[in-house]
């Protein structure tokens, strides 16, 4: 767990942000107990035969919440993972649902592994025998609990999960969602793979729809023209990066990995620059680009926004006081420190926070389970009827005007919406919804004074109405 000097560990962070949200809130000692409180950690070791050689594994799995079922929440394959990770990273989906109304509790998993270490059949062989425990152990089902990718997971561990529970129980008819993030052809949805850092445009997009935010972020105008610092191209970096250039005109001068930083202040090309570090396997010697062998300094580049999408802890005590940024959204979990989050606070630096703006993928995530639940997807009973309606308005149109509409006209007026378009606006809309809320509670309570204790104590009160209903205290 990376910790610098008197800087609290990950989870006493979210745990010193989450009081905060409740002090402001005034919330009594025991229901804030009963919230914070992490409710289940399991922990396995289990023996593989690796090349004429036993291994033993280390895994976690936390479910912080059930106040919903099934608890959900990604599984990581980490060489640093610890329990303590976990069960903060668990703690941080219950807020994160809560914001963003997919109701599930929060849970999270690891595995002590580094993937790269290991062949494709040797990470199969891991990945059945830690879902094995997980499963035998009550801690992966569809109706408890329903993890997703994260770090170092993807599309095809989630397919060897779902398959080793369908093997385990094969009378269960909702096998299929018992994981998410699966691929397309095995029960997965369309726009999953892109959901977290499409949620993050989307999440922006709705901060620069608000005058007044932008303005108080040094700001104006909108996404177009702002120049953006990218920490980290993985899947929500590279996504995040890619929509925003491509989409709303952003330019982004700097992307930082673990092998160091590109910049490029007219702008980098993100689909050029990601094929370059899957063919190389590192952003070095990438044309039309400096590079900066100390990657970490980057994130103090002078920018309009800074997006941290790598791990938690990158902005400290050491370097937040150095940060010139004048908005940074959290792609990543955690990646500001309790401690720097009050240094950029006082400095006047606009924070979104990661438990908003990265639910993304939890969203799609919900919508994934949904269709996996119903048997059906999305689009199918109404795609058709929706083209038909759209061609009869556009002969109703050509009949009353005496004018024939144009051919892409009428394709645009006329398509129904698939899958993906579905997917799309209903994360759009709920990215939407969760700020507005955020942003509510920020000008109306008079002791919350950022949009990280507005988004906690929108959360929590959620969470706490939740339990008051159903009689738990």
């Amino acid at each position: 767990m990376t910790q610098t000097g008197n800087e609290p560990s990950f989870r006493e962070s979210v745990d010193l942000m989450v009081d905060k949200a409740m002090t402001a809130m005034k919330l009594d000692e025991g229901t804030a107990l009963a919230i914070k409180s992490c409710n289940a950690v399991l922990q396995v070791k289990f023996p593989v035969k690796i090349r004429g050689k036993i291994e033993v594994f280390t895994g976690w799995r936390a479910t912080h919440s059930t106040h919903r079922l099934p608890s959900k929440g990604g599984i990581r394959f980490a060489p640093h993972a610890d329990q303590d990770e976990v069960e903060a990273l668990a703690a941080l989906m219950t807020y994160k649902c809560a914001i963003v109304d997919v109701p599930f509790g929060g849970s999270k998993g690891a595995l002590m592994i580094d993937p790269t270490q290991y062949d494709r059949d040797e990470m199969e062989m891991i990945t059945r025998r830690f879902t094995l425990e997980l499963v035998r152990k009550g801690f992966l089902s569809p109706s408890t609990n329903v993890p997703a990718p994260d770090i170092g997971t993807g599309q095809r561990e989630m397919a060897w999960m779902a398959d080793t529970y369908k093997h385990l129980h094969p009378d269960d008819i909702n096998y299929v969602a018992c994981v998410t993030g699966k691929p397309v052809h095995h029960g997965g949805i369309q726009g999953r793979v892109e959901a977290t850092g499409r949620g993050v445009q989307y999440a922006l997009r709705e901060f620069f729809r608000h005058a007044e935010d932008v303005k108080k972020a040094n700001m104006s105008g909108s996404l177009d023209g702002k120049t953006c610092v990218i920490q980290g191209l993985g899947n929500v970096g590279y996504h995040a990066a890619k929509f925003l250039s491509e989409e709303d005109g952003v330019k982004i001068t700097a992307i930082i990995e673990r092998d160091g930083a590109l910049i490029n202040d007219d702008g980098l090309v993100i689909e050029d620059l990601y094929q370059h570090v899957n063919q190389h396997k590192t952003i070095k010697n990438s044309p039309s680009a400096s590079f900066e062998e100390d990657g970490k300094a980057v994130l103090e580049k002078e920018c309009d926004i800074l997006i941290p999408a790598a791990l938690e802890s990158q902005i400290t005590l050491e370097n937040a006081g150095q940060v010139k940024a004048k908005l940074i959204i959290e792609a990543a979990n955690g990646p500001i420190t309790f401690g720097a989050d009050e240094i950029l606070n006082k400095k006047g630096v606009i924070i979104i926070p990661d438990a908003y703006a990265n639910a993304g993928g939890v969203t799609v995530s919900y919508f994934e389970w949904i269709r996996n639940i119903s048997h059906i997807r999305f689009g199918r009973m109404q795609k058709r009827h929706d083209e038909l309606r759209g061609h009869q308005m556009a002969a109703m149109l050509e009949e009353v005007t005496g004018s024939k509409v144009s051919d892409s006209l009428k394709h645009a007026a006329t398509k129904g919406a698939d899958e993906l378009d579905l997917v799309r606006s209903g994360l759009d809309d709920t990215m939407r919804e969760a700020y507005q809320q955020i942003r509510n509670t920020l000008e109306k309570e008079e002791n919350v004074h950022d949009l990280r204790t507005a988004c906690y104590f929108t959360s929590i009160k959620k969470i706490a109405r939740s339990y008051i209903d159903v009689g738990v205290f």
